[in-house]
C-alpha cells in the first residue's frame, strides 16, 4: 500500500527499531541512503546496511537477516515484483520500499499489512482499481482454484479471482533521494549535505537518461527553492565560516562532461552531446570540430591543457563564447540547468561531475575488488570529508568516458549496429577493448544511449525510441519462446543477461524499441534494452 504520511507511517515506526537497509548499487540509491543514514544517526537508530546488486543478492540478504530484523527498508529495489512471493517472509516482517523502477507490481500496491510503498502521490499515479486488477473467474470455476498471494486482510488475491494486470504505475517517475530529503525537510532536520545528496540523485536520473526532461526541470525547480532557503537561512554566518564551508548554487552550465576537471578539448570529444552533433567518428566531424574551435577564437594550447591552467581572461567568459559558437553549429541545447557546490575556495564540482565519479567508483573494474568494497567507496565519495576519493572517481570516470567514446566510434565506423526489423542490434565481440567495463549496468546504459544517439545522427532514419518499462516483460517472453538461457537478476527490467542470441526469432510481437547488446563474459552478456 502507499504511505500517505511518510513521517508518521514510516520514520516514526522505525525510529525505535532495528532496521535492515537494502540498497541497490545506483547513484540515486546511494544518495537516498546517505540522507537516511544522516537521519538515523541523528536519532540513534540501529541499522545494518547491505548492498544488493540483484534479486539473488536481495534474497540472500533477506535470508541472512530475517531472524534479526522485523523492519526492512529497500531503496531502488523490490517494487516491480510480488515481493512477498519472492522472499516468502514471516507474517510480522514489514517492508518499506522506496523504488524508482517501473512498473510497480500491483500486488505490492494492494498489500496493506506488510508492503509500504514510499512513493510520492502528488500526481495521478493511474493505479487501477482493485476490481479492475482482479476479476472473478467463470462461475463454473468459481471457488475451485487455490488461494494465491498472502492471506492478509485486504492484501491477498482472493479465491476465485485472478489478476488482469501484472504491473501498474509505469508512467510515473520520481527520485528516491528527493523523497528522503523531503522527509528530512518535513522533520526540520535537513542540512546542506542532505540537500546536495538529493541534487546528485536527481542529476543522476538526468545523466543516465532515466526520466523525461520535463520531469528533470520540475525537480530542479523544487530543489532550487530549497537551495535558496538554505543560502539565506544563515547568510551572515556563512560569510564568517572557514575555508571548509559548503555552498550550493543553481546555475546554467555547459553540457560538457567533467570539463572543469579535464581539458576543454577532451571534454568536447568525449561528451555525447557534442560528439554526436559533430559526428566526431568521421573525418568531416573532426573538421567541424576544428572549425568550431576556430570560431570561438581560443588558442589550441589553451583548449588542450587542463581547465584549471587556462588563462583567467579566457575562463571568465568561456561559457558565453562557447554558447555563441554552439548556436552557429546547431547546438542550441549546449546549456543546461544544474547545480554546483563549493567546498571552501579550492574545490568546486558540478552535480554531474559527482554522478560520473561515483558511478566510476561503483563499477570500477581496474582492481579485482568485491562489489561491496566498490559500493562503500562510491558511498564515501559523496561526503565532503572524502574529496580525495571523489577526485579518484573523476579520474576513473575520464577513462570510462574515453572507452565509451572509442567503442561508439568503432561501432559506427565498422557498421556493427544492425537493423533487425523494428530493432537495432549491436554485438560487442569477445576481445573488444574495455568489454569488461560494459558488463556493468551503468556503463552499459551510457554506452547504449550514446550508441543510439550516434546512430540516429549518422543515418537518414531519424526515428527515436521512448523508454517503456513493459519492454523488459516482453523480452522475458521472447527469451522463453526461443529457449534462450537468460538471467533475470536486474532490478531494472530493461537489463537482462543471456547466453544464446535471439537474433533469429520473430521480434514483431515484442515492441518497436531498439535493444543494444553488450558482451560481458564468455558465458553471459548483459543486454540493455533502449
Amino acid at each position: 500500500m502507499f504511505v500517505t504520511d511518510i513521517r508518521k507511517e514510516f520514520y516514526d515506526v522505525v525510529v525505535n527499531q532495528r532496521v535492515a537497509l537494502f540498497v541497490s548499487p545506483d547513484i540515486d540509491a546511494l544518495c537516498a541512503c546517505k540522507v537516511l543514514q544522516a537521519l538515523f544517526h541523528c536519532d540513534q537508530v540501529q541499522y545494518t546496511l547491505v548492498p544488493v546488486a540483484g534479486w539473488q543478492d536481495l534474497g540472500t540478504a533477506f535470508m541472512e537477516h530475517k531472524e534479526q530484523y522485523q523492519y526492512f527498508v529497500l531503496i531502488n529495489c523490490g517494487a516491480n515484483v510480488d515481493l512477498l512471493e519472492t522472499l516468502q517472509p514471516e507474517e510480522d516482517s514489514v517492508f518499506f520500499i522506496c523504488d524508482t523502477h517501473r512498473p510497480v507490481d500491483v500486488v505490492n500496491v494492494y498489500n496493506d499489512t506488510q508492503i509500504k510503498l514510499l512513493i510520492k502521490q502528488d500526481d495521478d499515479l493511474g493505479v487501477p482499481s482493485y476490481d479492475d486488477i482482479f476479476r472473478d473467474d467463470e462461475e463454473d470455476e468459481e471457488g475451485d482454484g487455490d488461494d494465491s498471494g498472502n492471506e492478509s486482510d485486504g492484501s491477498a488475491e482472493p479465491s476465485g479471482k485472478r489478476r488482469r494486470y501484472d504491473e501498474a504505475l509505469y508512467l510515473f517517475y520520481f527520485q528516491a533521494a528527493l523523497v528522503m530529503f523531503e522527509l528530512a525537510w518535513v522533520m526540520s532536520k535537513d542540512t546542506k549535505d542532505m540537500l546536495w545528496w538529493s541534487v546528485i540523485g536527481v542529476t543522476d536520473q538526468w545523466v543516465h537518461d532515466k526520466i523525461p526532461h520535463m520531469k528533470y526541470v520540475t525537480d530542479i525547480a523544487t530543489l532550487q527553492r530549497h537551495v535558496s532557503r538554505h543560502n539565506h537561512r544563515n547568510e551572515d554566518e556563512e560569510n564568517s565560516l572557514s575555508i571548509d564551508c559548503m555552498r550550493i548554487t543553481f546555475e546554467y552550465d555547459l553540457r560538457l562532461v567533467l570539463y572543469q576537471h579535464w581539458s576543454l578539448y577532451e571534454s568536447i570529444c568525449n561528451s555525447c552531446y557534442t560528439s554526436c552533433s559533430f559526428k566526431l567518428w568521421s573525418i568531416n566531424g573532426q573538421k567541424k570540430l576544428q572549425e568550431f574551435l576556430a570560431d570561438m577564437g581560443l588558442p589550441l594550447k589553451q583548449v588542450r591543457q587542463k581547465f584549471n591552467s587556462m588563462d583567467m581572461s579566457i575562463k571568465e567568459n568561456l561559457r558565453e563564447v562557447i554558447e555563441e559558437s554552439a548556436n552557429k553549429f546547431s547546438m542550441k541545447d549546449i546549456r543546461v540547468q544544474t547545480f554546483a557546490v563549493n567546498f571552501g575556495f579550492k574545490n568546486r564540482f558540478l552535480a554531474s561531475d559527482v554522478v560520473h565519479a561515483a558511478a566510476a567508483l561503483l563499477e570500477n573494474v581496474e582492481k579485482d575488488e568485491m562489489p561491496t568494497d566498490n559500493f562503500i567507496k562510491a558511498l564515501d565519495c559523496l561526503s565532503r570529508s572524502n574529496l580525495e576519493r571523489l577526485h579518484l572517481g573523476i579520474d576513473l570516470a575520464k577513462k570510462k568516458l574515453k572507452a565509451i567514446q572509442q567503442t561508439v566510434a568503432s561501432c559506427i565506423c565498422t557498421n556493427l549496429i544492425l537493423s533487425q526489423g523494428p530493432f537495432l542490434y549491436c554485438h560487442l565481440l569477445e576481445g573488444t577493448p574495455d568489454v569488461k567495463l560494459f558488463s556493468k549496468p551503468l556503463a552499459l546504459t551510457l554506452l547504449c544511449k550514446y550508441l543510439l544517439k550516434a546512430f540516429i545522427c549518422s543515418t537518414r532514419n531519424k526515428r527515436f525510441c521512448f523508454i517503456r518499462s513493459f519492454f523488459g516483460r516482453a523480452f522475458e517472453k521472447a527469451a522463453e519462446s526461443t529457449s534462450s538461457r537468460t538471467l533475470h537478476d536486474h532490478f531494472d527490467t530493461s537489463g537482462k543477461s543471456l547466453q544464446h542470441s535471439i537474433m533469429g526469432c520473430d521480434h514483431t510481437h515484442i515492441s518497436t524499441r531498439q535493444p543494444v547488446e553488450g558482451r560481458a563474459d564468455q558465458s553471459f552478456c548483459n543486454v540493455c534494452l533502449l
